[in-house]
């Protein structure tokens, strides 16, 4: 048995050390011997050593722990966790909370809140998501990850997007400072003093970042920043450029300037799929980083702001790595899609 044990592959780990100890201490009786040869601690051969000895092979389970028994039963768990997953509560609330459940089965909240945790239920929080309804996500899905994945030989893959409405906020008293034991404190009110858009081209391979910032929103500011990302690029590389449905990137001037500059080559993600566009992240880290807690008194300081710290971003640029096959996304999509079909059932 002690044997079958050792050799099983499925065995728990504490069950195959301790037949291991027993069968090794039978061999050469000596606890210092088995100790150094299984690499544990001489009490832990004498512990093993003795339990089995006195209660052979039921010495080698875990001996029951100390406390107050279990006071729920696996059928009031499952109960509990079936009502949270199925019912809704009879007060006419949205979502179960840990008083209401509570209530509802005759326990206390402790009692539901540490079954939760242990199932990983928590009634009041909502994901969002938004399918694409693109009669060419597949397809397009499939070149953006491919760009991403194996980018082509010769050519230079950049993430596009423009961040718009960024505003210069100004709080309407000074930020007090972190403190032991107290975070920063700022006001809740601010004062506006305008916006800009942030146009950002990202290299996917090296997470560099060309940045302009424009006033307006328009087919006319975009334009101005193709040119610009075409000047500052290497001539004998293809640009293909990842962007997303906005109307201002489908323009006839734009599908002229296209036809002017044919290095340059657009792949459009499919329509509310913004998320398979690697600049996204940038963008967020510029929010996260900088913008979310800076205060600007003018348009023109938090431009001033926002080029700087993307120079500062560029001498040390950190790449996004795309990990994700366009099959493990669509098999993702794929499930969502089937579960959302089984809940209307």
């Amino acid at each position: 048995m002690l044997s079958g044990w050792v050799r099983r592959p499925t065995a728990p780990a504490r069950l195959v050390q301790r037949a291991s100890i027993v069968l090794a201490y039978a061999d050469e009786s000596s606890v210092a011997g088995v100790a150094r040869r299984l690499g544990v601690s001489a009490p832990t051969v004498t512990k093993w050593r003795d339990r089995f000895l006195a209660q052979r092979l039921d010495g080698l389970d875990d001996a029951p722990r100390p406390g107050q028994p279990r006071k729920l039963t696996d059928e009031q768990v499952e109960t509990l966790i079936s009502r949270t997953l199925e019912g809704v509560p009879p007060s006419g609330d949205t979502h179960w909370s840990t008083r209401s459940m509570a209530a509802d089965q005759g326990l206390n909240q402790t009692q539901v809140s540490r079954i939760w945790r242990a199932f990983g239920l928590k009634p009041h929080t909502v994901d969002s998501w938004k399918l694409s309804k693109d009669p060419a996500f597949v397809d397009k899905v499939r070149d953006l990850v491919g760009l991403y994945m194996s980018p082509p030989e010769n050519a230079l893959v950049l993430a596009v997007d423009e961040k718009s409405q960024v505003q210069a906020l100004d709080r309407t008293a000074p930020i007090l400072p972190m403190m032991p034991s107290t975070p920063a404190r700022a006001t809740h009110d601010y004062v506006r003093h305008g916006t800009t858009t942030v146009f950002a081209a990202m290299d996917i391979l090296s997470g560099a970042v060309i940045a302009r910032n424009y006033r307006r929103h328009r087919s006319s500011e975009f334009l101005r920043f193709l040119t610009e990302v075409d000047a500052v690029t290497p001539k004998d590389l293809e640009l293909h450029l990842v962007l997303d449905n906005y109307a201002t990137h489908k323009t006839p001037a734009v599908k002229a300037w296209l036809l002017k500059h044919p290095r340059v080559v657009l792949h459009f993600t499919p329509t509310s799929a913004s998320w398979l566009n690697l600049v996204e992240r940038w963008f967020a880290e510029l929010t996260r980083r900088k913008l979310q807690r800076s205060t600007h008194r003018s348009v023109i300081e938090l431009e001033r702001d926002i080029v700087a710290w993307t120079q500062n971003w560029n001498t040390n640029p950190k790449p996004f790595v795309w990990t994700k096959t366009a099959d493990q996304i669509l098999e993702t999509l794929a499930g969502y899609c089937q579960r959302i079909n089984e809940s209307r059932h």
